[in-house]
């Protein structure tokens, strides 16, 4: 299996997720360089604490307790009563995937050397990835600044052998892992539980998640929207080169060309309508799905700078030997990227259930069976077809957009008025998390009626490569409606499907 050197160079998005989804291992680097910068960095924590030097959540407590000081006889039990008192999270556990994403998102940042850890931590965390021994975390409780630590205590927990983890298919305590593989659980050293719960870990983590799971949404919000355009004898003259080269947004201009590039057949005119123009959400795709392209850049440097950061405090220079007190654990760009995608995506959604709409509805289909349905004409009172579906489609778009309000917005005065700011960023992945799922469901649903109407409509053996690719990628989980059935498992099975990457994995690598 690959393996991904952790430390020396920044992570991508795209390999925190192969890491999280198993794909690759983790090793740290071997060279003198890294493993002096790590070990000078421990080694003048040492120094300060012989020589009775004030250090924040080492030598004191923490948050607005900074001002009680902790006798040098209980420094080395702090960290241990910090992932303590922290072990307070509920709601739903966040998923192995996630979690593991969030254990190499939080040692990329301690590797780079400025958060005073010990090497023995750091390779703790390596192990935990490769042996597949995974804290369990609830995924509710952080607000954002200082960063995500109640979330982020259960890492802390489970290495000192306190705390649940994922292993082999099962939630066990890690102690018993532990105990089976002759390992002692790992002892922090007076830094390492504010350093390792102390960062941007969690929602850093969910964020590269959800990059990637919008990248797929928006692929496949394009195919289904070229589909749609061919079943309901669209005009493919609205994705003209030329039109979109005098509004000069990248992203919706690449939408454009995928749609011209992608309807190059001569369906388009020997089935096109005689309405000049399209309905809105046909005609305006690539200004929908564009806005996410457009701004994948900026995405992409928020979620990737966070995640190449030292987000701890205080940092320890291990360069200049100094203690940088600060707020580099607030996330506040993870916030705004996380609100703001999940406005992107439901977007989409509502596109989505607007060509639903169209699709079902025989009044401005085109010709397409009421409901879809691909009934004999003898069965035709009988069978409905994708009404309910879009019924579904509405309830899931609807409950997509009710998420998108900010959540950055909602900072709570914390923790005595010490964390009087914060950043809700946790939160704001969290919501687009959900969005990303309800709007899963929604590709999934416009997936197989945009297949089923371009088979209704006699064109699905005319359309271009990528079409095909996609059209075939649906059929391997759907089969055409044409007695009415229940669709639950064909639909849950696709939203597991785009949930996996598949899509982005067979179009962008064929």
């Amino acid at each position: 299996m690959q393996v991904l050197v952790v430390g020396e160079k920044p992570l991508s998005i795209e390999e925190v997720v192969a890491v999280a989804r198993q794909e690759i291992q983790v090793a740290l680097p071997s060279s003198n360089e890294w493993r002096s910068l790590i070990q000078r960095g421990a080694d003048f924590l040492d120094q300060l604490l012989k020589d009775e030097g004030v250090i924040y959540g080492v030598t004191t407590g923490y948050g607005d307790s900074c001002l009680v000081e902790i006798p040098p006889h209980q420094v080395n039990e702090l960290p241990l009563q910090l992932s303590r008192f922290h072990g307070c999270g509920l709601g739903q556990n966040l998923d192995l995937i996630t979690a593991r994403a969030v254990v190499v998102t939080r040692l990329c940042s301690l590797a780079r050397g400025y958060s005073g850890v010990s090497l023995a931590l750091l390779e703790r965390l390596a192990w935990m990835l490769n042996e597949n021994v995974i804290p369990v975390i609830p995924s509710e409780g952080s607000v954002g600044a200082s960063g995500d630590l109640t979330p982020l205590s259960y890492i802390a927990g489970a290495l000192v052998g306190e705390r649940d983890v994922y292993y082999q298919g099962q939630i066990v305590p890690i102690a018993e892992v532990y105990a089976e593989k002759g390992m002692q659980a790992h002892v922090m050293r007076p830094k390492e539980g504010l350093a390792l719960m102390n960062g941007t870990a969690v929602m850093t983590a969910i964020a590269c998640l959800n990059y990637k799971k919008a990248e797929q949404i928006s692929l496949a919000s394009t195919c289904i929207t070229a589909l749609n355009v061919l079943a309901l004898e669209g005009n493919p003259s609205h994705f003209d080169e030329v039109l979109f080269s005098q509004k000069p947004h990248a992203g919706q201009q690449n939408i454009a060309a995928q749609l011209r590039e992608w309807l190059n057949s001569e369906v388009q005119t020997e089935h096109q309508s005689s309405r000049l123009q399209d309905r809105y959400s046909l005609r305006c795709a690539p200004h929908i799905i564009g806005v996410f392209e457009d701004s994948k850049t900026w995405l992409r440097q928020f979620i990737e700078n966070e995640l190449n950061s030292s987000n701890d405090n205080p940092l320890i220079d291990p360069v200049n030997l100094r203690v940088l007190h600060g707020g580099h654990f607030y996330g506040g760009h993870i916030a705004q990227a996380m609100d703001s995608l999940k406005i992107m995506i439901a977007n989409i959604a509502d596109l989505m259930d607007r060509q639903l709409a169209q699709l079902v509805d025989y009044k401005m289909n085109n010709g397409l069976p009421r409901n879809l349905t691909g009934s004999t004409a003898d069965r035709l009172p009988l069978n409905h077809g994708f009404k309910a579906v879009q019924i579904g489609v509405s309830a899931w778009t609807a409950e997509a957009l009710k998420q998108t309000l900010s959540a950055s917005i909602f900072s709570r005065s914390t923790e005595c008025h010490n964390q009087d700011k914060v950043s809700m960023g946790t939160i704001a992945a969290r919501d687009a998390a959900r969005v990303i799922v309800l709007t899963e469901q929604v590709i999934a649903a416009l997936s197989c009626a945009s297949v089923q109407a371009i088979k209704l409509k006699g064109v699905d053996t005319e359309l271009t490569e990528v079409l095909t690719q996609f059209k075939q990628w649906v059929l391997q989980t759907f089969n055409y409606v044409e007695e009415d059935r229940p669709l639950q498992n064909e639909l849950q099975g696709l939203v597991d499907r785009l949930e996996n990457l598949e899509l982005l994995n067979q179009v962008f690598n064929s």
